[in-house]
């Protein structure tokens, strides 16, 4: 049954630490997950910005995992307010007639803190509004998984997906592109159980 209720939009975020507030949100990527012309679940748009930094600190053993320096994104990065604007009219674009977004998270508490910090630190609507789905869990109710074994090596696995890119993983961008093909395959599976 083609899903009519949401749009999906799975979201993942590079941080320059583990909590916002001390630490920035320092790039994001999201790509759309909606019903095609046939009805099927499928990859649409997608975002991506880098941001600039804002927060007292800045840990430095970050860089090597995401590749972003803090010089790169002083001289590289939008602006804060500007990016989380760019994010919202990016949601609302696509958001298809009809229905609310959902965000979409692997390990979801951890991203949406940072956008639901950011926004209200801007003094903006969230667009996603304070609600998220997490992958890992709908992973461990839809496969029968301990959390411990929902992290994307193992889902990758059971889902017959394609290997990450260890060239591109930690990319924002590519990170949301590959949770949403899990998010498909998790949808699907879930489906088929009825």
């Amino acid at each position: 049954m083609p899903e009519t209720r949401t749009t999906y939009f799975c979201v993942d975020i590079e941080t320059s630490g583990p909590v916002p507030s001390l630490y920035d949100m320092i790039s994001i990527g999201a790509v759309v997950v909606a019903p095609d012309e046939t009805g099927s679940l499928a990859l649409g748009a997608d975002f991506y910005i880098e941001i600039q930094p804002q927060a007292p600190r800045f840990d430095t053993r970050t860089i090597p995992i995401h590749g972003l320096s803090f010089e790169h994104l002083q001289a590289n990065g939008t602006p804060r307010r500007d990016a989380m604007v760019q994010l919202a009219e990016w949601t609302n674009r696509n958001l298809r007639d009809g229905t609310k977004p959902t965000f979409v998270g692997h390990n979801a508490p951890f991203d949406w803190s940072f956008i639901a910090w950011t926004y209200a630190a801007e003094e903006m609507d969230n667009p996603f509004g304070y609600k998220a789905m997490c992958t890992k869990s709908l992973a461990s109710g839809v496969l029968g998984l301990h959390w411990f074994d929902s992290n994307k090596e193992i889902l990758t696995a059971r889902l017959g997906l394609p290997a990450e890119d260890h060239r591109q993983k930690h990319r924002a961008d590519y990170d949301a592109r590959f949770q949403a093909e899990i998010l498909i395959r998790l949808l699907e599976k879930l489906e088929e159980r009825g």
